[in-house]
């Protein structure tokens, strides 16, 4: 009967059933299987609350979003078009920063996608670019800036796993930059096979643009100087972040409205980031009781029976994520399946802030694979392309970034280098 209700529930949340409610409901299951009050699950909420870096989540998420709705995706486009615009595959490297700086602050690729897909799209085309590349290229790099500083995934991962998260920040500012790095030399290499037209450079339009993009560029630089120089806490960096983002917004650039749209962001805000702690909240509830019958210990006995070195475990461990990461949203995979891996990691001497860089690594790329592939629902119905189609158009990005997770997780000093 337990079996029946357990694959029930994996075929309802696989046709659509809210992955709260699919946790919430395994967790009563689990409890009544092994005859537990079922208050144990709400024992982890307490600790989730009390956790000094919960509000950091939610500061982060509303900075995000207002820098959305205050235009700074079209400031962004202009300044870096005007910085790198007059290179090889200048347009396609605009589309890579602007990218990758709003990710980092929205935590979300699909908020990405939707705020600056249907600007990139036309620059790229516009140009010369065919229209797989530019779809590929902007349903590729909508989770490229997630290694960086302050993306909510690397806090989440730090929450879960009890790492310092100023060093998961910093542990993935040189495997983010190479990702960009690549990605970078292929679109310069389809540019120069093209014969895409390069803009010519102009100081005057590189002064205004900075003059106007400079506010939102010193946000991530004052994030990580306050973080790493040690002067505020990651929550204090998250308040002062959110404070920042509506005075420029609404007093630099007098993009936004506190009267008339503060109500909707707060609401936008609201959703996304509660819908991260409940699935957080039920998930680390079950995952307690995983951990209370030892699944983690068979899991590692099983391991200790059949991988012998090392270099072994991390293979089958890519493996294991690339699947997960094509079947679970990256938050979910996070609080399920992180407590799981930590003890087999340490038992091969990975170490935790490692693990944490590889694991979000897989994760960036499962938000491309079918079948959950956050980017290609998201691009799908933003473009009004076919999913297969977008997939297709992808695969050169994808072989991109499974490349550089082959270094990521074989140059581990690439991760513990700056540490």
């Amino acid at each position: 009967m337990t079996i029946a209700l357990t694959l029930l529930l994996v075929l309802l949340a696989t046709l659509g059933l809210p992955l709260f409610v699919a946790l919430g409901a395994g967790g009563l299951l689990a409890t009544h299987q092994a005859d537990l009050d079922p208050a144990v699950l709400i024992i982890e909420l307490n600790r989730l609350a009390t956790s000094p870096n919960l509000t950091a989540i939610p500061l982060f998420t509303f900075a995000g979003v207002a820098l959305a709705a205050g235009g700074a995706p079209q400031r962004l486009i202009r300044m870096f078009n005007a910085l790198v615009g007059w290179l090889p595959g200048g347009i396609a490297g605009v589309a890579l920063l602007a990218c990758a700086f709003f990710t980092a602050f929205s935590g979300a690729s699909g908020v990405t996608i939707l705020a600056l897909g249907g600007l990139l799209l036309p620059m790229l085309t516009s140009v010369g670019y065919p229209q797989r590349f530019s779809l590929g290229l902007l349903t590729g790099s909508g989770s490229i800036g997630l290694l960086f500083p302050p993306s909510l995934p690397v806090l989440l991962y730090g929450i879960v796993a009890g790492v310092n998260i100023d060093t998961m920040f910093l542990a993935g500012l040189l495997p983010g930059l190479l990702l960009l790095s690549l990605m970078g030399l292929y679109c310069m290499f389809i540019g120069v096979r093209l014969n895409i037209p390069r803009q010519t450079f102009k100081a005057a339009v590189l002064r205004q643009s900075l003059r106007e993009g400079v506010w939102d560029l010193l946000l991530p630089v004052g994030v990580v100087w306050g973080i790493f120089g040690g002067f505020v806490t990651v929550g204090e960096a998250a308040a002062c972040t959110a404070a920042y983002v509506l005075l420029l917004e609404t007093w630099i650039h007098h993009s936004l409205s506190l009267r008339r749209q503060l109500a909707p962001i707060l609401r936008e805000t609201s959703v996304l980031v509660g819908s991260i702690l409940v699935i957080l909240g039920v998930a680390m509830g079950l995952t307690n009781l995983l951990i209370d019958a030892q699944i983690p210990m068979h899991l590692l006995d099983w391991v200790r029976a059949n991988v012998d070195s090392q270099l072994q475990f991390l293979l089958l461990l890519n493996l294991a994520l690339l699947v997960v990461g094509a079947m679970m949203d990256i938050f979910s995979a996070i609080v399920v399946v992180v407590p799981l891996l930590l003890p087999l990691a340490q038992q091969f001497g990975v170490d935790p802030v490692h693990l944490g860089i590889i694991f979000l690594a897989n994760l960036e790329i499962g938000y491309c694979t079918p079948p959950v592939g956050i980017n290609l629902f998201i691009a799908s119905q933003r473009f009004q392309k076919p999913i297969l189609s977008l997939f297709v158009a992808s695969l050169p990005f994808l072989a991109i970034m499974l490349v550089w997770l082959a270094i990521v997780t074989y140059v581990p000093q690439l991760s513990l280098g700056l540490l």
